[in-house]
């Protein structure tokens, strides 16, 4: 198998060539002193440098050892420890986070491309920074400050990590069923019983904490959704002097054994009593844990994109080197048994697909990173409002699409090995396992789809939707016929599609389960489609291009014949309607 490099010409060629994000840096008063080109080079070359030099080498031990529990404790494998600790003694768990409280402070693009280089150099590793980072991001956003000077500072130095809290036995995504409960007591803290199950991180050996954000209900809190709480429940109790103290009441019941990311520990949770803080206003719980929440589902997204770029690395080199039969055009190494499989229009179907579907999401993954940039550091209302709609609306798509073309891009890599693929050896088989989770976790696909549908389309209207659209068919009009021709068809018609979803779910509620998946698909394609034609742009404008701007533009015109025609096909299952879902009563199907 093939070692991990961290693909960071591509991450500095979206950052310096397509978006000028330095540029955007210098104007920003917020950022200007404290990031800009350099200093994203320098950052991005030190994380990649340890990720894979430290954290890579992991990978298929972490999978063959996996977690173990034992009476209540979580064992990592073999040198999870140590590469924790050299991770976040180099700073990179609070990578992103408030310098006030120890964070480095660096733009959430950065921080994107520090999570693709590390979820795909190690995704079991990768999840318990990533759930920390989360955890983090809900208490700088509605903890107190109290409990922010206390808890935020040792895990943004990644002492303690933190973990989500919300799924229980009986009940997944609905969580307007959870019954943990949250007691009040005198002294104005709390006691949480419940128990919590699926939880990533929710105990392990590699920080002297946990820090745990439960959700659970107060004794007087409403049914539902609207009667839940958010607590902050530290596995090892904190003094006044912020020393650790005392064990709290909170235990791991097990650990599950899962089809892949077998070294992140997915623990069964107890809260017996448990003392704990109220983060934000009584039975607003979820309105901060969807901060977080939130922040989880891009970076899943990214983990899709990640085991895709590691799955081309790995088959990019095998179908160089791999010899088997001869180009349909005649022996193109005549002095070898045969030719590299690199020469066979179907091994350069799955290999442009991939790279094709990767630089694609990379695009798109730190389009949405931008975004997000944009709506917390502009000084311009208006750009923050237009791109915290963006975030809202592209959300669910980066969740999702992202995801299922990383599967898909995995599964390429493999079919590149054939039989060599299906093996352990080589790795391939372990890159698919491990992402098939990430389609499930943080609100399956499915549901993914439904919000984007249910609730950003219909939910205003197709208002953040139009404005989107608006961007990019005037990007569209400005290009050379090659390329604005196709990005303008493709956005007229899912422009088209997008009224036919709206006019039919107002009228019959089925249509908008029926539709979702097959109109995230088509509105991802799309949004490929609108940043692949402005990175063929650039490499087509370059003025001394080099044979990265030629494969660019190759990329490009590939993914512009072979991949968005896809939509056509999804549009029309979308407007074959919900009648086709029912014509079956459950017992027959």
């Amino acid at each position: 198998m093939s070692d991990y490099l961290p693909p960071l010409r591509d991450m500095a060629f979206l950052f310096n060539e397509v978006f000028d994000i330095p540029a955007w840096w210098a104007q920003t008063p917020a950022l200007a002193e404290q990031v800009d080109a350099d200093t994203a080079r320098a950052v991005l070359e030190q994380a990649g440098k340890l990720i894979a030099e430290v954290v890579a080498p992991l990978n298929r031990r972490g999978d063959e050892q996996g977690c173990r529990w034992e009476d209540g404790r979580v064992i990592t494998p073999d040198g999870f420890a140590e590469a924790y600790r050299a991770f976040a003694e180099d700073g990179w768990v609070g990578v992103a986070g408030a310098p006030e409280y120890g964070g480095m402070g660096m733009p959430k693009v950065i921080g994107a491309q520090l999570e693709e280089m590390l979820n795909a150099a190690n995704l079991s590793f990768g999840l318990y920074p990533m759930l920390t980072a989360g955890a983090c991001l809900a208490l700088l956003n509605h903890a107190s400050e109290p409990l922010k000077a206390r808890y935020l500072p040792p895990m943004y130095e990644g002492r303690w990590t933190g973990s989500m809290c919300l799924t229980e036995p009986h009940c997944g995504t609905d969580l307007g069923l959870l019954r943990t409960r949250a007691e009040p007591s005198a002294d104005g803290r709390y006691r949480v019983s419940g128990t919590k199950i699926f939880i990533t991180g929710g105990e392990q050996d590699l920080s002297e904490n946990i820090i745990h954000l439960a959700l659970a209900r107060l004794p007087d809190a409403p049914a539902g959704a609207k009667g839940i709480s958010l607590f902050l429940v530290p596995k090892v109790l904190v003094d006044d002097d912020g020393a650790l103290g005392e064990a709290n009441a909170v235990s791991c019941g097990s650990i599950e054994h899962k089809m892949g990311i077998k070294a992140s520990a997915t623990c069964v949770m107890n809260f017996d009593g448990a003392i704990g803080y109220l983060v934000g206003e009584p039975n607003k719980g979820l309105n901060a844990m969807f901060t977080m929440m939130n922040y989880e589902r891009l970076g899943v997204g990214i983990q899709g994109l990640a085991l895709g770029e590691r799955s081309y690395q790995n088959a990019i080199a095998y179908a160089r080197d791999r010899q088997q039969g001869r180009a349909p055009t005649g022996a193109e190494a005549p002095g070898q048994a045969a030719d590299p499989i690199v020469v066979h229009p179907d091994v350069r179907r799955m290999l442009l697909t991939m790279k094709a579907l990767n630089e694609g999401g990379r695009a798109f993954s730190t389009y949405v990173a931008l975004q997000l940039d944009l709506a917390k550091y502009s000084e311009d209302a208006g750009a923050r409002r237009l791109a915290e709609s963006k975030v809202a609306l592209l959300t669910p798509v980066a969740k999702a699409f992202l995801t299922d073309m990383g599967l898909e891009t995995t599964v390429h890599g493999q079919q590149v090995f054939g039989g060599h693929g299906y093996i352990r050896e080589w790795g391939q088989e372990q890159l698919i396992r491990d992402c098939r989770i990430t389609q499930i976790y943080e609100g399956a696909n499915g549901i993914q789809a439904l919000d984007l549908v249910g609730r950003k389309l219909l939910g205003d209207g197709g208002q953040a939707y139009r404005l989107l659209s608006a961007e990019i068919s005037a990007y569209a009009e400005t290009l050379p016929a090659e390329f604005g021709a196709p990005l303008l068809a493709a956005m007229h018609n899912l422009d088209e599609l997008t009224a036919w979803v709206l006019d039919r779910g107002q009228g019959d509620p089925r249509e908008v389960g029926a539709a979702s998946v097959e109109y995230l698909q088509a509105f991802g394609y799309t949004l490929y489609a609108y940043l692949w034609a402005r990175m063929a742009e650039v490499a087509f404008n370059t003025a001394q291009p080099e044979p990265f701007h030629q494969s660019k533009l190759a990329t490009a015109r590939f993914y512009f014949a072979r991949l968005l025609p896809r939509t056509h096909s999804l549009m029309a299952s979308v407007k074959a309607g919900s009648h086709s879902l029912y014509l079956l009563d459950a017992e027959l199907l």
